[in-house]
């Protein structure tokens, strides 16, 4: 299409009401970023779709994590003339744009043209009830309703109030006995030494005898995360917990893996989410790819084990068991894992479901070494996990 056909303001305007969308679906985009959009626009011209979409996503996504995100909302954007019909009845006959495209819509996009195409019909009191309805959305039933929905089916806003969800969540990890001791009045053991110094103020008589006790404090936890594609749905929030569980200890190792295997402990303990998530999208390079189970615990038990399994630590491995790799390996491996670890978890998402049962051939190689078999698909199991954390005790 020929660029003289289309006022410059229109495209301006367009690519302005194209990256507010984006911004509501979670995508960081500048002002700075919108006047270059308009200045690639202007040197490529509006003749190829693929041309524009190359064009606006150079300049729009800046992390790996919203290259799927961006990709439907141009999808949707630019093929649905109902959502904005004075502006895109003027671009879509000249772009020539067909239903072609991404079958599956993201919901988290369709709410972020729904919440722009609603913007200009809101008002500020209207916008202010909301941010105060989100303050106090613990104290009524919505609250209920979200724990118990799946994490691949939140929206932007049910994101956000997760997030607030998780951060008021205790995360308290059952102590266990060092070889420190510490006095104690009621302690089972004698304290001879501090018996003898307090006799000392008596002439060596033996007025009141000493007790100790050992010392105690929360067992370390190491945590291993698929973050390949078949766990695609739930990474973003999987990101959220091990942000809050992570956050502020120091006796706590996290992990992702894909192909291989990731530390990511230090970019996680950032008190903002979206740093440590900046901060890993540039540590980790196999973002929704393969998965090679038994190969990248074999690394951890090699490599990081002695560091972060000493004293009896807790493993929270977190998959759905779908392997590409050697399962004779991943046996081998998680057997080995079990047997330096006081206690094994295996977290799927997938185990949420009724009718789901364990056969994949990655899950059936590492079940007999798993302790606690339990779903990670919602609010409601990560305080299940939370109480089984609390009462160590009971482990092996």
């Amino acid at each position: 299409m020929d660029r003289q056909r289309i006022p410059d303001n229109t495209i301006v305007q367009c690519i302005i009401t194209f990256a507010r969308i984006l911004r509501n679906a979670g995508i960081e985009v500048s002002t700075g970023q919108v006047l270059d959009a308009v200045r690639a626009l202007a040197l490529i011209g509006m003749r190829s779709r693929n041309d524009v979409y190359q064009a606006l996503s150079c300049v729009c996504v800046s992390k790996r994590e919203h290259v799927d995100l961006f990709k439907q909302a141009f999808y949707l954007f630019w093929r649905n003339p109902t959502q904005l019909p004075e502006l895109m009845n003027l671009l879509l006959s000249g772009f020539g744009f067909s239903d072609s495209g991404p079958s599956k819509r993201s919901q988290r996009v369709q709410q972020a043209i729904a919440e722009n195409d609603n913007s200009y019909k809101r008002a500020p009191k209207a916008r202010n009830r909301q941010k105060e309805a989100v303050d106090v959305i613990l104290t009524y039933s919505p609250a209920e309703v979200l724990r118990k929905k799946d994490f691949a089916a939140f929206s932007t806003d049910e994101i956000s109030l997760a997030k607030e969800i998780l951060a008021k969540m205790e995360w308290s990890i059952d102590e266990k006995k060092t070889r420190r001791f510490h006095a104690d009045s009621k302690g089972r053991l004698f304290d001879l030494r501090r018996t003898i110094q307090k006799s000392l103020r008596y002439r060596g008589e033996l007025v009141t005898l000493s007790r100790r006790d050992p010392r105690s404090k929360p067992r370390d936890l190491t945590v291993l995360c698929d973050i390949s594609g078949s766990m695609e749905r739930y990474s973003r929030m999987l990101l959220h917990f091990l942000h809050t569980i992570t956050g502020g200890r120091r006796n706590v190792e996290t992990f992702v893996f894909g192909t291989h295997l990731t530390r990511i402990t230090r970019a996680l303990r950032s008190r903002d989410i979206d740093d440590a998530v900046t901060a890993i999208s540039h540590l980790v390079n196999d973002w929704s790819g393969g998965t090679r189970i038994g190969e990248s615990v074999e690394e951890f038990n090699f490599v990081w084990a002695r560091r972060t399994l000493r004293n009896g630590a807790i493993v929270l491995l977190i998959s759905d068991g779908w392997d590409r790799g050697d399962i004779p390996l991943l046996e081998r491996e998680m057997g080995r894992l079990s047997r330096n670890c006081s206690r094994l978890i295996w977290l799927n998402p997938h185990l949420g479901y009724e009718k789901y049962q364990p056969l994949t051939r990655g899950m059936r190689a590492a079940l007999p070494f798993v302790d606690d078999f339990l779903p990670v698909h919602n609010l409601e199991s990560l305080q299940q996990l939370g109480t089984i954390l609390a009462e160590a005790r009971a482990f092996r």
